[in-house]
């Protein structure tokens, strides 16, 4: 499984002979400007939550590739509305792709598409493929719910946003980060505005001092699993 960081919370996955892109927002990230949305390949694109900085780039390159846009119930409709192949899914429920697993689990945030219409409620993804597992948490608070994901998974990464204000702290993911029993972490969600910019080498350090690993990837480099 390889998995590449495009920018603020946008990623790339390779996983079963397949491309995922993960909240596309790419094109308006002036951090991400080295980055062609029109070379990137996907299969599927998952979408965890409503908002325009998770959802900008998702119909321009549904388009191109024909691409199956996999979210939850409202969000899918909203694009099969609009003429894309969709996937629908909701908390708690898991499909067995072409690549492998994909379970949809509990955010604590809010999610409403930029022109106002419903997006339905938040969540994150739990991916299983070539015997590896990621939990993506999307935008979210710190929740209880979190303890649910070991129950059933042992994670080999969790991706999980890191940059306050809109979503969790560095603090609360490393609680996050025990509640799902991983201490390998890939965070996003930081530095792309004002509000949500982090201190790159405090943040490493507070994961490292309770034994932990927080990797924080340039845009465009990638991770293997």
């Amino acid at each position: 499984m390889k998995i590449t960081f495009y920018g603020h919370a946008s990623l790339g996955i390779q996983v079963g002979g397949k491309y995922i892109l993960v909240d596309p927002y790419i094109s308006a990230n002036p951090s991400a400007a080295h980055i062609d949305i029109e070379t990137l390949k996907a299969d599927y694109i998952l979408v965890t939550h409503a908002h325009g900085d998770h959802i900008l780039d998702v119909e321009a390159i549904a388009k191109r590739t024909n691409a199956i846009i996999v979210s939850n119930a409202e969000i899918a409709g909203y694009y099969s509305q609009k003429g894309f192949q969709s996937h629908p899914m909701n908390h708690g429920g898991s499909w067995n792709f072409d690549f492998g697993k994909v379970k949809y689990v509990t955010a604590i945030h809010s999610s409403s598409f930029p022109d106002g219409s419903y997006g339905g409620n938040p969540g994150g993804f739990v991916i299983e493929g070539e015997h590896k597992n990621i939990y993506i948490a999307g935008d979210t608070a710190l929740t209880m719910d979190m303890k649910l994901i070991p129950m059933r998974t042992k994670l080999d990464l969790a991706i999980l946003p890191i940059g306050d204000n809109f979503t969790m702290d560095v603090e609360d993911a490393i609680i996050a980060s025990d509640f799902v029993a991983c201490d390998k972490i890939l965070g996003y969600h930081y530095d792309t505005f004002g509000y949500i910019e982090i201190d790159h080498e405090e943040s490493i350090r507070k994961f490292f001092n309770k034994g932990k690993d927080l990797m924080l990837l340039e845009i465009g480099e990638f991770i293997e699993l």
